[in-house]
């Protein structure tokens, strides 16, 4: 069985923008729902829809692949999910350990999703060493004294950290010098990582936060449709105002 650390997606040497290879998985999960549904062919309008994006970025997006659609048929369905899911480097198996077995990590441990996505969760590592050797999803938790064998062992190119901030760097630095090449990143911090690995990082709490900013916006637009005045609106402007009367560009914190 082929492994990640024997292949590596082609998308960046043949030149497919990062935005859009940020927007295949989009394509590809709603093209997946259709092929559930056993639908045979889909069009542009009605996938970007599917997608959330227009149809005229989702043409482009699939020009990079070499796929054009046929002018009254549409898209391929099967052919589409295999072609993305190639592109991905998801017609292979890529084994991935999860660091930091808390609730979070078990969590992900127990997603369903990994397999059916090419994804194999081939360890699961912990500091704690009470938990060395529970089993979580099935899975025996490894203690992190470990890790570089586990690594190797396993042939893992991708790792997942899901350990409290303090720890994660350390973590990251260790997963990278057993040969970690691509690190999603769940812990709440920024990690220091050299050229050549790849961190994606997720922070459910900014996506809160984003989101809140949303609400609080929506609030005000319906408190001025209403009639009345936005709280923020009420603010004395002149104490915003810099020496010369102009309103800074970024506010202090």
């Amino acid at each position: 069985m082929a492994t990640g650390r024997a292949h590596r997606p082609a998308t960046r040497s043949r030149g497919i923008p990062e935005a859009t290879v940020a927007r295949l998985p989009l394509y590809l999960r709603a093209l997946t729902a259709l092929s559930e549904r056993s639908v045979p062919t889909v069009s542009s309008e009605e996938l970007a829809a599917a997608a959330g994006v227009n149809s005229a970025k989702l043409r482009k997006d699939f020009s990079y692949l070499g796929s054009y659609g046929t002018r009254g048929v549409g898209y391929d369905v099967e052919y589409l999910v295999y072609q993305i899911s190639r592109e991905l480097g998801l017609t292979q198996d890529w084994p991935v350990v999860i660091v930091g077995i808390g609730n979070l990590g078990a969590a992900l441990a127990n997603y369903g999703g990994f397999a059916s996505r090419g994804f194999r969760v081939a360890a699961l590592i912990d500091a704690d060493p009470a938990m060395a050797g529970k089993p979580v999803a099935g899975i025996p938790v490894q203690h992190s004294d470990d890790l570089e064998k586990i690594i190797q062992d396993n042939g893992v190119s991708i790792g997942v950290i899901a350990t409290p901030a303090g720890a994660a760097q350390a973590v990251c630095d260790r997963l990278v010098a057993a040969g970690v090449t691509s690190i999603l990143n769940f812990a709440p911090t920024v990690l220091s990582v050299p050229d050549g690995v790849d961190v994606r990082k997720v922070d459910l709490s900014i996506e809160l936060q984003i989101l809140a900013f949303h609400e609080q916006r929506k609030a005000g637009e319906e408190a001025a449709s209403d009639g009345g005045v936005p709280a923020a609106a009420t603010r004395d402007e002149s104490a915003d105002q810099g020496p010369d009367g102009d309103v800074p560009a970024v506010m202090p914190a």
